[in-house]
């Protein structure tokens, strides 16, 4: 092929990873168009792909534009493209309608100067593009990684003369007609992560997140895939924006094509005004493939598990204290709780809200980052010693992003607070938003925080965010700030971990509402949810790792009547339930029997026994057999062992109940299965023949433990009974 002068060579890329292959047409300077996005094609040769860039050519539509339509990765309107562009903007209503021409391709950090077919692994492509009479200057970065995962994100600079407005920026990648449901998550407070199912029909299926966090309702992944797909088959594509702020995902498809799947931030209006030589840079959209749900989910875990920032060691046992004292800091009480979580085993016990000035309740103190001497009249030093001398680690809580109006900090700078239209937005939980945008804000945050942790030993922050940004203005103007406070917060983030080498921070937002691949990339876990009722958590603990492994989603064990249902559960329950995350407690120890503390402490010391296969294993969700019943589990990389959870969450229609059946293990090697007792021995359970007299369970080929199964035991519901497999 030849090359033009300034242009680059007509190239087909071939990225091929963890049984996903990537094609990508970038002929004739236009920007990458994705040929196939989906199950590896193994070897293919440049004839190969250039015929499958041909069959993927559709026929003209009557009464449209002439020839076919080409949808780029940021979807182009000049191309004929009628749905969701990937730009929207303007230049005082002019260069609304870029049209891009790639001038350079990087691939891994090296220039491609050849054209025909490349083929690569896991790689990152970089496209640098153009439009002069725009003014406007394109980076768009694709990578596939090891994992299989696919992420894209742009970078548009203005480089013309005047304001250019960016008023979205979408990334967008092609699915198959055949992928016609969709699946994403709805939710609440206290109930996050709810799946929903529906057709992909002829127009757009939009989830947006105007909350400025994540939200409990957010789409989280957004999926499509043929009819029917379940967690092992069907092929499905998901969608996921990694950012903590204002967002989008969607599924569209045109009367006049093959559906897309993308998403990006959503900007609130004029947040982004470029300047001349100013550029704004999208956060990644990551793009999800796999043979079943538990494939994709795969992706996202591996992915995590890969980067250097990914927590290795031991994820401790954690004790937080809210649901046990709320804001009734009480020392001795507080002492005492310490005494015996250590006794337990706990091995991270952590304060929550309520320490700082001011704090007996929610309506003051937010902004006020100074230990209430009322209170402690000693500091936190007492405490923390205690903690510390005990072997455990010591924990805080913040919520560096909110403020009351009934605190010192509200009183000295009113102009802090996000606002617009020269009032102050409606309450949310008795707070309003502290505009860390402006740099003395954050600051003056920032010097707060790292007084605090110079002080005292402390390895932990659980950080917060309990409220909407409504009305998210920068005074005294009001113009719209959500953009700005996000990016601030992440900056605060790393800035901490920077100065404190260690520390780990648990991103929590009015339990779940901040659970993304933005935050996580500077936190060490989330907190899944407010409402820690087992029942409940079974669900959300499920779907939430769609996006995230067990390692990362804080999982705990409630008091016997659940703070946020009422409902009651055994012990059995609700820690087989937080077993399978990053186990913890958020119960008033004092207030255990003899019998609950000792099985608690049997509790502890199975997750430690089994957390390094729970934090590193394969999840396993096996489709359903009845609606009342769900087995989950954590199956070794080398297929040597797991620990599976048969959850009763109700009574089954039927009796005798029938199999279940374990997926994921090595079909031609054989496992026992047995269950396992942790602590008393629960009642209310029937064991079927294949337990054996002594419990030792059953050996079985991995291939009939997929296929032919297990009869279920007998069980009341609202428990899990747990079996160990293990290679023979």
């Amino acid at each position: 092929m030849t090359r033009a002068v300034g242009a680059v060579p007509d190239t087909f890329f071939h990225l091929d990873a963890a049984g996903v292959s990537l094609v990508l047409d970038v002929t004739e300077q236009r920007l990458p168009s994705v040929v196939h996005w989906g199950a590896s094609l193994g070897v293919q040769t440049l004839d190969d792909i250039e015929a499958l860039a041909l069959a993927a050519v559709e026929p003209s539509s009557g009464n449209v534009i002439d020839g076919a339509v080409r949808v780029a990765v940021l979807p182009e309107h000049h191309a004929g493209w009628e749905g969701k562009p990937g730009i929207v903007g303007h230049r005082e209503g002019r260069s609304w309608s870029p049209r891009f021409a790639v001038e350079r391709i990087e691939l891994d950090g090296a220039e491609v100067t050849d054209g025909g077919l490349i083929d690569a692994g896991a790689a990152l492509l970089v496209f640098h593009a153009h439009d002069p009479q725009a003014g406007l200057v394109l980076v768009l970065e694709l990578e596939l990684l090891a994992s299989g995962l696919l992420r894209a994100r742009a970078e548009v600079r203005n480089e013309g003369a005047g304001t250019y407005t960016v008023d979205d920026v979408n990334l967008a990648f092609p699915v198959p007609v055949r992928a016609r449901e969709v699946l994403d998550f709805a939710g609440r407070w206290s109930r996050e992560r709810v799946p929903q199912r529906h057709d992909l029909v002829v127009g757009i299926h939009e989830r947006e997140g105007r909350k400025g966090r994540t939200g409990p309702d957010a789409a989280t992944v957004l999926s499509v895939g043929t009819p029917g797909f379940e967690f092992a088959s069907g092929e499905v594509w998901g969608i996921h924006v990694g950012f903590s702020g204002n967002h989008r995902h969607y599924a569209e498809q045109l009367s006049t094509g093959a559906p897309v799947i993308g998403g990006g931030e959503l900007l609130l209006p004029g947040e982004v005004r470029l300047a001349e030589g100013e550029s704004y840079r999208s956060p990644w959209v990551y793009g999800a493939y796999g043979d079943g749900l538990d494939e994709q989910a795969h992706r996202f875990h591996r992915f995590l598990r890969a980067r250097p920032s990914h927590p290795t060691r031991p994820r401790p046992v954690t004790l937080n204290v809210w649901e046990a004292v709320y804001f009734d800091h009480d020392v001795p009480r507080l002492l005492d709780l310490a005494d015996r979580a250590a006794a337990l085993g706990v091995e991270r016990f952590v304060l929550d809200d309520g320490w700082f000035l001011g704090r007996r309740d929610d309506t003051s103190g937010l902004g006020d980052w100074t230990v209430d001497r009322e209170v402690w009249p000693d500091g936190l030093g007492p405490l923390v010693d205690r903690v510390t001398g005990l072997g455990m680690e010591f924990g805080l809580w913040f919520e560096p992003e909110m403020i009351n109006e009934d605190s010192e900090l509200a009183r000295a700078h009113p102009e802090w607070i996000m606002q617009t239209g020269g009032r102050l937005p409606v309450w949310g939980r008795n707070q309003q938003v502290l505009n860390l945008g402006i740099p003395a804000a954050y600051e003056h945050v920032l010097a707060d925080m790292t007084a605090i942790l110079e002080t005292h030993d402390i390895a932990y922050i659980k950080w917060d965010h309990n409220r909407d940004l409504i009305d998210a203005g920068t005074a005294p103007s009001g113009a719209a700030g959500v953009h700005e406070q996000t990016l601030a917060a992440y900056r605060l983030m790393d800035e901490l971990k920077r100065r404190f080498p260690g520390l780990e921070i648990e991103s929590c937002s009015s339990g779940g509402a901040r659970v993304d691949l933005g935050v996580i990339e500077r936190t060490d876990r989330v907190w899944v949810s407010d409402c820690i009722d087992p029942l409940e958590r079974q669900q959300m603990m499920r779907w939430t790792m769609q996006l995230m492994p067990a390692e990362l989603l804080g999982s705990h064990i409630g008091a016997t009547v659940n703070h946020t249902t009422g409902r009651t559960h055994e012990l059995s329950f609700r820690a087989a339930t937080a077993l399978f995350g990053h186990f913890g407690i958020e119960w008033d120890l004092a207030k255990a029997t003899a019998r609950e503390s000792a099985d608690l402490a049997a509790w502890i010391d199975f997750y430690k026994a089994h957390r390094a296969l729970l934090h590193s294993g394969d999840m396993m969700r096996a489709d359903t057999i009845d609606p009342a019943i769900q087995v989950t589990g954590a199956i070794a990389q080398d297929r040597s062992e797991a620990l599976v959870f048969l959850a009763f969450l109700d009574r089954p229609t039927v009796s005798p109940r029938g199999r279940f059946t374990i997926p994921g293990l090595d079909p031609d090697r054989r496992y026992r299965v047995a269950p396992v007792t942790v602590g008393t021995s629960d009642h209310g359970r029937a064991d079927p023949a294949w337990y054996g007299d002594d419990a030792s369970g059953v050996v079985l080929s991995g291939r009939a433990l997929a296929s032919a199964g297990l009869h279920l035991p007998g069980s009341f519901p609202e428990r899990v009974v747990l079996y160990r497999i293990t290679a023979v």
